[in-house]
Order: C-alpha cells, then sequence, then structure tokens
C-alpha cells in the first residue's frame, strides 16, 4: 500500500518544475479524449489532474465543468495559477476523502493511474461519482513497459505497476461495460461506461 503523506509530498516537490519537465503529444491527447467520450456538454472529474495537463483540451472542446481533483497541494496551486476559467473547480484532497453533490458524465485518470495503491478500490470510487451511463477512462500516453520503467527508475516508492490492460479491463467489469482496452507502443487506454 502506499503511503498517501508520501505521495502528495513527492508531487509537492516536483510541482513547481512539473510543466517545463512533462511534454505531451496533442495528437495522441486528442485520440485518449475522443476514447474518453470528452465533448461539449459534459461534466469532467479529473483525478489527479496535477498542475491541469488537459484543461485546454476539455474546455477546447466545450465541456460544461470541469472539478480538479489532486492529493498535492502544490500541483493545484500552479493549476489555479494557470487557470481562471468559471468552468473549472480545483479541490486538494485525497480523492478517496469526497463525495460529490452531483454526479459527473465522465471521469478521467490521465497518466497518474500508478499512483493510486488499490486499483480496484479506486475504480469502485470512481464509479460512484459517475452517473448512470458515464464513462471512467485510465489513460497515458506512453506505452505500458515505458510508463512501469518510468515508475521504477524515478518513483518506485510513490507508485505501483500500472496492470496490463485486460487484467484492468477486468477490475473494470464490475461496475462498467469496457468498449476501449488498447495498450501498444503508443498508448495505454482503458475506458469504459458505467452499467
Amino acid at each position: 500500500m502506499l503511503d498517501k503523506v508520501e505521495v502528495a509530498a513527492f508531487f509537492d516537490r516536483l510541482a513547481p518544475s512539473w510543466d517545463e519537465g512533462c511534454r505531451h503529444d496533442p495528437e495522441k491527447i486528442a485520440v485518449i479524449l475522443d476514447y474518453a467520450g470528452i465533448k461539449a456538454g459534459v461534466s469532467v472529474l479529473d483525478v489527479a489532474c496535477g498542475t491541469g495537463v488537459l484543461f485546454p483540451y476539455y474546455l477546447e472542446r466545450g465541456v460544461k465543468h470541469i472539478t480538479g481533483v489532486d492529493i498535492s497541494r502544490g500541483m493545484i496551486e500552479r493549476a489555479a495559477a494557470k487557470f481562471t476559467d468559471a468552468r473549472l473547480s480545483l479541490l486538494c484532497s485525497d480523492i478517496d476523502a469526497l463525495d460529490f453533490a452531483e454526479p459527473f458524465d465522465r471521469c478521467m485518470v490521465y497518466s497518474s493511474f500508478p499512483h493510486f495503491g488499490d486499483p480496484a478500490r479506486l475504480i469502485e470510487k470512481l464509479s460512484k461519482t459517475l452517473s448512470p451511463g458515464g464513462r471512467l477512462t485510465v489513460a497515458h500516453s506512453e506505452s505500458l513497459e515505458e510508463i512501469n520503467r518510468r515508475h521504477r527508475e524515478q518513483a518506485n516508492k510513490v507508485s505501483v505497476a500500472l496492470l496490463p490492460a485486460d487484467v484492468l479491463s477486468g477490475l473494470f467489469a464490475r461496475f462498467f461495460a469496457v468498449d476501449v482496452a488498447i495498450s501498444n507502443e503508443k498508448m495505454y487506454i482503458v475506458s469504459g461506461i458505467k452499467t
């Protein structure tokens, strides 16, 4: 089990230079967001949103509202400094500690899933945040092998191995009808509709 205090502290340390050190391919992000059903009028819960990498893409697509949640205060502060759109709300919190008054249409866990030590528990929690027919997507814009290599080398104390897509799909199956399971040299996506 991962120590959540240690995870938060790790990302607090990285937050000041995070945006300079991370590069994301807009073409891959477009593919991921297409599979995730991010489109005009939907509400989005972005779990472990970091500094808001996906926020401009959501806003370009005309989403109704974005709620970004991250356990790292440093990451949330960076996101708040970058974005002032009225369609965006930011929360510094452990997702396990949150309950939302209104369900979301979409939930995205982008480039952060290995930092949750209990994948089955997280999926169950996120299923409760979505409306019937809502969609959960776990995605990375790199391969499973690359993600796991990087976490072993740079973040082994604050991450677990990213599960093969078929294994993660099996965990989704209790709550979601999985219709996307991609794991190749370019990206990793598992996505399903709440049943």
